[in-house]
């Protein structure tokens, strides 16, 4: 306060000189050095390593060993930091009339004074630091504005939560950041709002507690909010209220059902049985439940612990169950859920019911097939590395919402791969819509994909209809055949790519629409591009993430799986028991290069199957139809040359409908709905036949 008072006294004046650069000496510098009206001519001090010296060369300060060089240089005011009575009365003698001097007991209070000051204020620094971590280290937002209503303060839960930066939101008005905000209310009424419900602008809901922060004298200075998002713990209760009925609905059917039933869980314990079961073993609940799955077997081994350990179902195994050795046919399932195996399922037949079997059999499969996955990425059989690499950009894929465009020939699983992507990612609970773009003609295809308000044509239903687009909003849309696309359905599509937003038939207001767009071809997209029947920026968009699913001739090393794999599904779908493949007719079908590719295999598979004894298990060479065709030159009736396919009547019949469905299908310009008139059948069944057919406008052109 004393050297506040003398430096106002001589405020008009500039010069200072600092003899001696000890510790008061260098505060003394520290403070002037902040002062915009006293400028630091020099400091001085016998000692030459002393810290007020170095300090100053770093200024720029003229520095020396004799205060007696500097204290005639137009000094205003000398401060004597040394400490010393005798250099202090020296100065004062010898100096200018005109300059003051300071003694150094003031120096000293001076530097005290700035270290407590730089002390409490790294005291409070911290202190500040430590509320600011606490603060945003609770899973709860905050957020403080002042009593002008702008926002002062929010935390990193308060981010989160509300989808915005500290950056976009402090300094600005409360109202701005939250719309709906109850914080400026509190300002008038001074009263705490606890545990209040709000919708903010994202659509998260949040219960919020509302406190009024008042000053020393009873005014309101400002308020907070602390919130909590509730939106994922709704979420999850509706999720749970929904397990619980399924869960207590499957108990109902499973308890009421005449089919003996029993569940087992991942390690082979039992956890369920129905009294039907009861019924054919003579055993209770009590000698099953918790108990080793081998626990009611007389004769044979526990089918639920070989599916447990092969993760695949078995059907048909006879063997005798319960005190009473009575005789079953044994169907087990496995019960696997997100990919992970959580038990299995069997469902047992009386042997003596044998003539309700069939109808038992589908009852079961309906029961297991609901507690099975389906259509997921541990659905597509392979481990070939041309597989492996579609799989791996597939799973990549699904984790992005970026779109994705699966490559590949007819037949190759490209649906198989968009179900799976679907449901590997975070929109796996909306809807998977399939839109095959062949199969619906041009005048519908518009009001089926974007929809159509009410009036738009004769026959529009009333209210409008919602378009796919709009039924899979935060869903997928899979568009098979995107090749096929007319011109002008292209356009919107980019536009639904590009600005997230449709426009329904006979309407003019846009609707905003998050979708993950799935498409899918087997046509050169390029080749397309070229010949204009494909836009160019469609492409690029859709292009972002292009996925090559290999044909099976590229990947014959699966083969093996993919045979195993299709006699388990078509062994469900047949009833029947076939168990392998011998060598002879593996290697027929390893020798085929299958241009209908997994669909093919399939189709022929299951043709084997279907011409097999009953009794008979093993799929042998005799048992595949014909895979390659044998050309015989012969020349007819007039001496002209004919080729005979040395196939069977059908195999030549299907060839001829082949070729007029091709003349026809070049001669219409490709164009579906004409070609189907002009044939005289269905655009339905004309899409059909050009499936089976693997005809499209490349391979024609081919054809030709």
């Amino acid at each position: 306060m004393k050297l506040r008072k003398i430096l106002q006294g001589v405020m008009n004046l500039k010069r200072v000189l600092i003899v001696g650069g000890g510790k008061g000496g260098t505060a003394l510098l520290k403070l002037l050095d902040e002062t915009d009206s006293l400028q630091v001519a020099a400091l001085t001090d016998i000692d030459s390593s002393a810290t007020g010296l170095e300090r100053a060369a770093s200024l720029g300060i003229s520095t020396g060993s004799n205060w007696r060089a500097f204290i005639h240089n137009d000094i205003d005011i000398v401060i004597e930091a040394t400490g010393r009575d005798d250099v202090f009365e020296q100065i004062r003698a010898e100096r200018p009339a005109r300059t003051v001097v300071i003694p150094g007991a003031v120096a000293y209070i001076t530097a005290e004074l700035l270290e407590e000051k730089e002390t409490l204020i790294r005291q409070a620094k911290q202190q500040t630091d430590n509320q600011t971590l606490i603060l945003n280290s609770i899973h709860d937002g905050m957020i403080v504005m002042d009593q002008d209503e702008i926002v002062t303060f929010l935390n990193k839960s308060g981010e989160r939560i509300l989808g915005k930066t500290r950056a976009e939101v402090i300094g600005q008005p409360v109202r701005h950041v939250i719309p709906s905000s109850g914080l400026p209310y509190l300002l008038r009424t001074k009263t705490k709002e606890i545990n209040k419900e709000l919708k903010i602008e994202n659509g998260k809901k949040v219960i919020t507690t509302r406190i009024p922060l008042i000053g020393s004298e009873g005014e309101p200075i400002g308020a907070y909010a602390v919130f909590k998002d509730i939106t994922e713990v709704v979420q999850l209760a509706e999720e749970i209220t929904d397990l619980k009925e399924v869960k207590t609905m499957l108990e109902a059917i499973i308890q009421s059902s005449d089919e003996a039933i029993s569940v087992v869980d991942e390690n082979g314990n039992g956890l369920m049985i129905n009294p039907a079961y009861s019924r054919i073993t003579g055993l209770s609940e009590k000698e099953v439940i918790g108990q080793p799955a081998t626990v009611d077997i007389s004769e044979g081994e526990s089918m639920h612990m070989k599916v447990l350990n092969t993760r695949r179902p078995v059907r048909g195994v006879r063997m005798s169950v319960g005190p009473s050795k009575k005789e079953v046919l044994v169907n087990v399932a496995p019960v696997i859920v997100d990919g992970r195996l959580k038990g299995s399922v069997g469902v047992l037949h009386d042997v003596t019911e044998i003539q309700s079997l069939t109808s038992e059999l589908k009852r079961a499969r309906q029961i297991i097939r609901s507690l099975e996955a389906k259509y997921t990425f541990a659905d597509i059989t392979g481990e070939s590395q041309e597989l492996t690499l579609a799989l791996e950009q597939a799973r990549v894929g699904a984790k992005t919402p970026a779109t994705v465009l699966l490559r590949g020939e007819s037949g190759t699983g490209k649906e198989l791969f968009a179900h799976a992507i679907h449901n590997e990612s975070n929109r796996r609970h909306n809807k998977f819509i399939r839109v095959n773009c062949a199969s619906i003609g041009e005048s519908q295809l518009e009001s089926e994909l974007f929809g159509y308000e009410e009036g738009s044509f004769p026959g529009a239903k009333q209210g409008g209809k919602k378009g796919i687009f709009e039924e899979a909003n935060h869903g997928s849309v899979f568009l098979d055949e995107i090749g096929e696309l007319p011109l002008a359905m292209q356009a919107k599509l980019l536009r639904v790519l590009q600005e997230k937003e449709i426009v329904r038939t006979g309407g003019t207001k846009p609707i905003l629409v998050d979708v993950r767009v799935i498409a899918a071809t087997n046509i050169n997209l390029e080749k397309a591009i070229m010949k204009k029947t494909f836009r160019e920026d469609l492409y690029y968009r859709l292009n972002r993430l292009p996925i090559y699913i290999p044909p099976l001739r590229e990947r014959k090393g699966d083969l093996p799986q993919l045979i195993e794999h299709l006699i388990q599904k078509l062994n469900e779908d047949y009833g029947r028991k076939v168990r392998s493949i011998d060598e002879e007719a593996f290697q027929k079908l390893r020798e085929y290069d299958w241009p209908g590719n997994v669909r093919e295999l399939e189709n022929i598979i299951g043709r084997a199957m279907i011409f097999m004894e009953h009794h008979e298990e093993i799929i042998s060479k005799n048992h595949i139809p014909s895979l390659k065709r044998k050309e015989t030159s012969f020349a007819d009736a007039h001496g002209e040359e004919t080729i005979w396919l040395g196939g069977s009547l059908q195999e030549a019949v299907d060839e001829y409908e082949k070729n007029i469905i091709a003349d026809a299908f070049r001669s219409h310009n490709f164009n579906k709905t004409k070609t189907a008139k002009a044939l005289g059948i269905s655009i339905r069944n004309l899409y059909y036949k050009l499936e089976k057919y693997q005809l499209d406008k490349d391979s024609v052109q081919e054809f030709s």
